[in-house]
């Protein structure tokens, strides 16, 4: 009987693999296919049987690939070295989330719940390694729980902290108290470090079941209290790119002002036009010029932007680091860019008075603030003046005469930008935009780069005409891609998850504040609350919750539109100098006003997914490294302050004691409630408040309370504050208040 022959194998991802190397293998999706339908776990020689494979040099790439897919945690050997998808063995991937307290959580690859992992199982792993995980019954609080089967990435290889030396054992205790663990540093590998100083230490020995892990000090970053550390500590622990290499440096000598010169006859000339940049006062590098004209029933406005992409090639050794860096990094007095100051403060900043290369998005928006027509092209312009919000604020609101008298040349232009403006704010209202009105503080250095104060930095109408101009250039942009049908990067914010909403809904009906009762609530219904609480003392508390229920804006491929903005689409176009998302931006518009092939443009939809959520994620990471050296810069203010009495206002309340904010100096620490003297106070989850059981005082959002500074540590970035008077207005005593919440779910504390 002849021989039944042998299905051959079609790889859907033949082609790409083919296009990657010499010798193909089979893609890792042929490969889980495979393990996916067999009747069980498969050997090696089964799976060169399968794949018909007997060249050892294509048996030696297949083995490379299953160790980097397990690595990857798709695939796992069991005992008997067969292989197995992670699916087929009810074992979960992810990545490891520690927690201070020594416990910590697997959050899952595919998403779903996430594993309790308790401290035990917290012994052989760090905050941010991936691991798989065997999904083990629920813990006593009811939380599904984890047993670690395998770690297949380590996330530390440094970790940056204070050392210590105690009975002649030094140690690192990591500046992120999600890492637990202290790092063991042998005293031949102190690099002569002092006890309390910041240092950067080098894991030479991951830790398991029987000690902690093993390091080596690399660099002695300095002492506690110096200036500048807590930004030079951020960078560290937030392992942000901030050194260059060689190979970008001569690059980046390469270019000269010549090259502007030469590309004349080849751009449009608009350096007649009075284009403006308009920035904060401590602006260097200048992304954006804006220039308006008058005309029947509406406006022309150029919107001149950086012109980035001419000089960084794509996959250079200036635009990988570029790319690995994602987005320049502002601190206070301090700038990680995302390109050298040759290009970011120089060549490609648009400063007055210099000849400069640029992408221009010249658009007619009519009488009602409508995008009527557009079009990019590339140009040389030349910016008139580089104002300051501050400077455009009392020219054009507060008719200052001296500002307009040094400005006479531009006073038309600057008001057919404010005419531009009103009709551009008259649409955001009609889509019912939100628009919030958050508080961002500015520190206030003296000559020992200490801090004098902490001030509110004040956003006028001026930074809203820069902002509108350059939203409607950024769905500008948006739509001549998409009207194009090229992939790109886009800026999405998704809606509301069902979850999020409920809370919020509860939070405001707590406060007697109504919310639409639409299942999918737009963002006017946003705009409808904070129109209502306009008025209100906890208005910021209510605006930073309606905030919390809001998706995270994000860079993606699929252009799904901007809930916040109230926009179908829209793009990131208008800082291609600091936001590496902008950049693929331009070089996609510039591959359509080529002309040339689709096809042959280099970035496929998979390269867009990867390139979204690294930008986002050095988007985040830059966001935490700030906020960190914020709070830091608060702590260290407030230690000449302890002992000392300020007022503020309640902005948070939980089980465990409420957080206030101070007034003058928009800092916030936690008044505990076992500092609440004289009675049992219990934590009211509907009305958001905590309640004497006898003397029914309350503590809600909102009140306005005086408080001590009783503690404050820069290690943990907090403060301490106890109760020092009541303002009889606003905390209630009446004893007609009636928690919401059931005594079950209510936690007696003294």
């Amino acid at each position: 009987m002849p021989r039944k022959k042998k299905k051959k194998l079609i790889d859907p991802y033949a082609k790409r693999e083919a296009s990657k190397y010499e010798q193909p293998i089979a893609s890792r999706e042929l490969v889980l296919q495979i393990l996916e339908q067999s009747d069980g776990p498969l050997s090696l020689s089964a799976l060169h049987e399968v794949l018909d494979i007997n060249s050892e040099e294509v048996i030696d790439a297949l083995a490379r690939r299953l160790a980097a897919m397990e690595r990857d945690g798709q695939i796992i050997r069991n005992r008997q070295n067969h292989y197995l998808p992670i699916s087929k063995v009810d074992l979960v991937r992810g990545r490891v989330m520690g927690h201070p307290d020594g416990f910590g959580f697997l959050i899952p690859d595919e998403g779903g719940e996430d594993l309790f992992l308790p401290p035990y199982e917290m012994r052989t792993l760090m905050h941010g390694d991936r691991a798989v995980v065997r999904p083990a019954g629920k813990s006593k609080r009811g939380k599904l729980q984890g047993k670690l089967v395998e770690i297949i990435e380590r996330n530390n290889k440094q970790i940056v902290g204070r050392y210590y030396k105690e009975s002649g054992i030094g140690f690192v205790v990591p500046d992120n108290k999600r890492l637990s663990q202290d790092v063991m540093i042998p005293a031949k590998n102190s690099m002569q470090a002092t006890s309390g100083q910041f240092v950067v230490a080098s894991i030479l020995e991951q830790p398991n079941k029987f000690r902690q892990p093993i390091g080596k000090v690399i660099e002695v970053i300095g002492d506690h209290l110096a200036p500048g550390m807590e930004i030079d500590v951020a960078i560290r622990s937030y392992d942000l790119p901030y050194k260059w290499n060689d190979e970008v440096l001569q690059q980046v000598e390469k270019f000269s002002q010549d090259d502007i010169q030469q590309q004349l006859k080849h751009r449009k000339d608009l350096r007649e036009l009075h284009f403006v940049t308009i920035d904060g006062s401590d602006a260097k590098d200048f992304d954006d010029a804006v220039y308006c004209e008058a005309r029947d029933n509406g406006w022309r406005l150029w919107v001149a932007i950086a012109d980035v992409s001419h000089y960084v090639e794509l996959d250079s050794a200036l635009d990988l680091e570029a790319r690995n860096r994602g987005t320049s990094v502002y601190f206070p007095e301090r700038v990680i860019p995302m390109l050298p100051e040759a290009l970011s403060n120089e060549l490609c900043s648009l400063r007055p008075e210099v000849d400069r290369l640029c992408m221009v998005c010249e658009m007619f928006i009519n009488q009602s603030g409508e995008l009527k027509s557009y079009k990019f092209y590339d140009a040389v312009m030349r910016s008139s003046a580089r104002l300051t919000y501050d400077e455009v604020q009392k020219i054009l609101y507060e008719k200052d005469k001296k500002a307009r008298e040094q400005n006479e040349h531009l006073l038309n232009d600057l008001e057919n930008l404010q005419a531009v403006y009103n009709s551009l704010r008259k649409q955001r209202k009609k889509r019912g935009a939100i628009d919030f009105d958050t508080k961002e503080t500015l520190f206030e250095f003296d000559d020992d780069k200490k801090i004098k104060a902490i001030l509110p930095r004040e956003r006028f109408q001026a930074h809203m005409i820069i902002e509108e101009c350059m939203i409607v250039a950024n769905v500008a942009a948006a739509k001549f891609i998409t009207r194009e049908k090229l992939p790109t990067l886009f800026r999405v914010h998704e809606e509301p998850t069902a979850e999020k909403l409920r809370d919020m809904r509860e939070f405001l009906e707590s406060l007697g504040v109504g919310f639409s009762k639409a299942k999918k609530p737009g963002p006017s219904d946003y705009m409808a609350v904070i129109k209502k609480v306009g008025l209100r003392k906890d208005k910021h508390i209510i605006e930073m919750m309606l905030l919390r229920s809001m998706a995270q804006a994000v860079y993606s491929p699929d252009s799904i539109g901007h809930f916040g903005l109230a926009l179908s689409l829209y793009a990131h176009f208008t800082s291609p100098i600091r936001r590496y998302p902008d950049l693929v931006v331009h070089r996609t518009i510039r591959h359509l006003l080529a002309g040339e092939n689709k096809a042959s443009f280099p970035l496929s939809q998979n390269d867009l997914v990867l390139l979204g959520e690294h930008c986002s994620m050095c988007e985040r990471r830059a966001d935490d490294a700030t906020r960190d050296v914020d709070a830091w810069l608060k702590c260290e203010f407030m230690l000449d302050k302890i002992g000392k009495e300020f007022d503020g206002v309640i902005t948070s309340v939980t089980a465990f004691g409420f957080f206030v904010m101070l007034n003058n100096y928009f800092v916030e620490g936690l008044v505990h409630v076992t500092t609440l003297k004289s009675d049992y106070y219990h934590f009211d989850e509907q009305s958001h408040c905590l309640f004497g059981e006898r003397s029914k005082t309350r503590y809600g959002l909102g009140d306005e309370v005086k408080i001590t500074v009783a503690r404050v540590s820069l290690d943990e970035r907090k403060m301490d504050f106890s109760l020092s008077q009541i303002d009889d207005r606003n905390i209630h005593r009446s004893k007609q208040f009636k928690p919401k919440t059931s005594k079950k779910k209510r936690k007696k504390i003294k």
